[in-house]
């Protein structure tokens, strides 16, 4: 099977500014054993170039890669990619910092459509 890869640059409610979601075009609902060895290395190639970027952009402390769902919910095989803001208190990062109970980033519409075009541009 050929792998395709998509990215997002925005989620719903996302809990850190410039939050990117990753996922393979076909549906995969096993982040392991739903790839073949070659579409495992392409999709994990397309979330390093995507979490560059995202480096390049943002300037983040840290980038976090998670990938998350269950077959209860969100069955489809995506990654987060996320960047931790510079000078994050440490109780207030890693799982903190990714989960939507501690509140969502607030940023500005024109922030996240600059921050996402200047992702756009430097994945093109």
């Amino acid at each position: 099977m050929r792998t395709r890869t998509r990215w997002r640059s925005w989620t719903r409610w996302p809990t850190l500014p410039g939050k990117v979601l990753v996922a393979p075009k076909a549906h995969v609902e096993d982040v392991v054993s739903g790839f073949s060895d070659d579409g495992y290395v392409r999709v994990m190639q397309a979330v390093r170039r995507v979490a560059l970027a995202v480096e390049e952009v943002l300037a983040p402390e840290r980038v976090y890669l998670l990938s998350l769902g269950s077959l209860q919910g969100n069955p489809h095989v995506h990654w987060h990619v996320a960047a931790l803001q510079p000078g994050t208190p440490y109780e207030q990062q890693q799982f903190h910092a990714l989960m939507a109970e501690h509140g969502v980033a607030e940023v500005e519409p024109a922030e996240t459509a600059r921050i996402a075009a200047e992702l756009r541009r430097r994945l093109a």
